[in-house]
């Protein structure tokens, strides 16, 4: 699988009533612990006071990330992302020797 740097950033509609929130928000944990077991979801952070997470993902190709595995998350309909493509750096200290 290839890697990608993903940014997401949510916005929650304005009027959602807070049980919805509260429900996708349990469910997106769930979610993200089934692509982590999938080897999908490697790594993720959120900035101090954001909500926004940043991530690195794998998945086959760009297209399969945004539609069989972002597309997954519970919260995909209110998040707005940016994918990065990644590629191994020579001078990476986590290489394998």
């Amino acid at each position: 699988m290839k890697e990608f740097l993903v940014e997401l950033t949510t916005t929650v509609p304005e009027g959602t009533d807070q049980a919805v929130v509260d429900e996708r928000r349990a469910a997106e944990a769930i979610r993200a612990r089934e692509l982590t077991a999938q080897g999908h979801l490697f790594r993720l952070w959120r900035p101090v006071g954001e909500l926004r997470s940043i991530g690195v993902w794998l998945a086959d190709d760009e297209a399969e990330l945004r539609e069989k595995v972002l597309g997954s998350l519970p919260l995909w309909p209110w998040m707005t992302a940016v994918i990065t493509p990644l590629q191994s750096h020579p001078n990476d200290p986590g290489r394998a020797a």
